[in-house]
């Protein structure tokens, strides 16, 4: 996918924002964190996430688009000149590389049935520089139930077959598979200002089987804004020799109510 398409992606969803202030049917929230250090070390770590949403009588529809990205100085050591008596020395050298590039993009919508049950398709597509696969991208039909909603506590799931496209890193081409798509979705209201929301992902196939866990507290600070601390971790069961299976990221973040 061409590398533009997230800046583009952003300026036509801001659009979205504005429809939901105006008639008030839509609702959003924009998170980011920013992190960066200078001196001995030198680092920079950026991650935002934009989500919208939307649920009538009839039907619910939700938005999403993640980006990450991440700069840090990386020492790398090389033969020096000899020393006074002719020994062999080691000198290094300090480069700022990129080792975070990351942006996910999804969209789903849900016919109900009744006030639990519901008919759900959806779709999702991620590029990452520096995981397993160049892209992975989804799309999938199933089945939602909400098993809980009241004051404290929201719970549903989906289930359902989906058709999945992926290209492995270690492979110039684009492989394809069936998978079966499952989605946990977790909310508990600690207080009116405090909650806590868990939401496990799961794409398995017969080559590949992709699971993401995102689990974050927040605490607001007036009706607009609030801080969130977050805790994601991302596993592929079938990776390249010398790639890691698990991916995990910590942040903290400031969010926006629209």
């Amino acid at each position: 996918m061409n590398k533009h398409l997230l800046p583009l992606a952003l300026l036509a969803i801001l659009p979205l924002g504005a429809v939901a202030a105006e008639n008030g049917e839509w609702s959003g929230t924009g998170e980011v964190g920013f992190a960066a250090a200078r001196g001995n070390a030198k680092s920079e770590n950026l991650n935002a996430k934009l989500q919208f949403s939307k649920e009538d009588e009839s039907w619910k529809h939700s938005f999403y688009l993640t980006a990450l990205r991440a700069k840090g100085e990386v020492k790398t050591a090389r033969p020096g000149p000899p020393d006074a008596n002719g020994q062999p020395t080691i000198e290094y050298d300090k480069t700022y590389e990129l080792n975070a590039n990351r942006y996910e993009v999804g969209a789903s919508s849900g016919y109900k049935l009744d006030e639990r049950s519901y008919i759900v398709g959806a779709a999702r597509y991620e590029n990452d520089d520096f995981s397993p696969f160049d892209y992975q991208a989804v799309v999938s039909i199933g089945y939602g139930y909400t098993v809980l909603k009241n004051a404290s506590n929201e719970l549903s799931f989906e289930v359902g077959p989906g058709y999945k496209r992926y290209k492995p890193v270690d492979t110039r081409q684009s492989e394809g598979e069936v998978v079966g798509r499952g989605l946990v979705a977790y909310k508990h209201n600690f207080t009116d200002t405090t909650s806590f929301v868990n939401t496990l992902l799961v794409e398995a196939g017969s080559d590949n089987t992709f699971l993401q866990n995102d689990a974050g507290l927040q605490v607001d600070i007036n009706k607009k804004l609030a801080l969130k601390v977050g805790y994601q971790v991302r596993r592929n069961t079938d990776v390249a020799p010398g790639t890691k299976k698990t991916d995990q990221l910590m942040t903290t973040n400031l969010v926006y109510n629209f």
